[in-house]
């Protein structure tokens, strides 16, 4: 594991190609079932870009969509097979053309962004899910920022309502999302304490955690600290224990998507008003911040694997079987 400074693979040369490799999966199930195979090299429509692909990484949301589960999702996503079977939501890359209407990318503009398919060697891209990368950002950190980077800052600055002086203790702050909201609650100007395992202690120090709390050693809900605002990431500990590390006028936040923990979610906000709970937006602007900070440093992807897009199915298995200290790139 290390804080990720790969430099940047040169420009891909599949964008003039009549077809490309791209990952799908035909039914519902695990790694097994991916394939990479040939695909019609696609063309962006109106308000579109595309993107030749270098980096991608693997999110919670990607295991959604290749297992079908829970199966709630399936009444979106297809009930018996996928009714989308690319793969890939996080994206960097080159900008390979432009679809009617975009005048904000040009072709060899460097992005980063959110998409559908994309562990592909291109993938088409909204323009407003789009943002451009600033020269000496490597692609592999973009392309482990997009969904969980705008989770963490979503979830603290919009939902949780964090502002500069204030008290954020992150549960699960070392994940693919807790590593940035620990940066990106840093950037806020937060004093952030990090509850994480012991493998991971080192790691959030040198993120910038003021406090770290390893939660094989101390139940972090047995102590007499006080918070403005808790981002549960990892849903480990009781709705009711964590209610009563809050200030007056605290918050509780969470990215949790296990529907059994949703479900308690639902249940608690009948009582609990301060307590929020959301799905992540593709937002332009919030990519903008994102990218402000991967060049000034301030924001640093951990990556914890990486692969090649031919094995994306190895990615795909050795991140449900974790451990998951941060990200799982996949690249080119």
């Amino acid at each position: 594991m290390s804080l990720q400074s790969a430099a940047a693979p040169a420009a891909a040369s599949s964008t003039t190609r009549p077809s490309m490799v791209a990952a799908h999966h035909p039914i519902y199930g695990d790694a097994s079932v991916v394939i990479l195979a040939p695909t019609a090299r696609p063309k962006p429509h109106e308000g579109e870009v595309l993107v030749a692909v270098h980096a991608s990484s693997v999110n919670y949301g990607d295991q959604v969509m290749l297992t079908g589960r829970p199966w709630l999702v399936r009444l979106v996503f297809g009930l018996r097979r996928p009714k989308r079977r690319l793969l890939g939501i996080d994206v960097a890359g080159v900008v390979a053309a432009v679809g009617p209407g975009v005048t904000d990318f040009a072709p060899g503009d460097r992005v980063f962004g959110q998409s559908e398919g994309a562990w592909a060697e291109l993938a088409t891209v909204p323009a407003k899910a789009l943002a451009h990368l600033p020269d000496g950002v490597p692609f592999a950190a973009a392309g482990a920022v997009p969904l969980a980077g705008m989770t963490a800052l979503q979830g603290l600055r919009d939902h949780g309502r964090l502002r500069a002086g204030e008290r954020v203790l992150i549960n699960g702050a070392s994940g693919g999302v807790g590593h940035l909201a620990l940066q990106v609650a840093k950037a806020l100007g937060a004093h952030v304490t990090a509850v994480v395992s012991a493998r991971n202690v080192a790691q959030a120090r040198a993120l910038g955690a003021d406090v770290v709390v390893d939660y094989t050693r101390q139940d972090f809900t047995a102590t007499d600290a006080r918070y403005d605002l808790i981002l549960d990431v990892a849903g480990s500990q009781p709705l009711r224990a964590c209610r009563r590390l809050l200030q007056d006028g605290g918050r509780y936040v969470s990215t949790v998507g296990n529907l059994r923990f949703l479900l308690k979610l639902v249940v608690a906000r009948l009582f609990w008003r301060n307590l929020g709970f959301f799905n992540q937006r593709a937002d332009a602007a919030d990519l903008h911040t994102l990218a402000g900070w991967l060049a000034d440093g301030r924001l640093r992807p951990v990556v914890e694997r990486s692969y090649p897009l031919d094995k994306v199915a190895d990615a795909l298995a050795a991140f449900a079987h974790g451990p998951n200290g941060a990200k799982t790139l996949i690249v080119r």
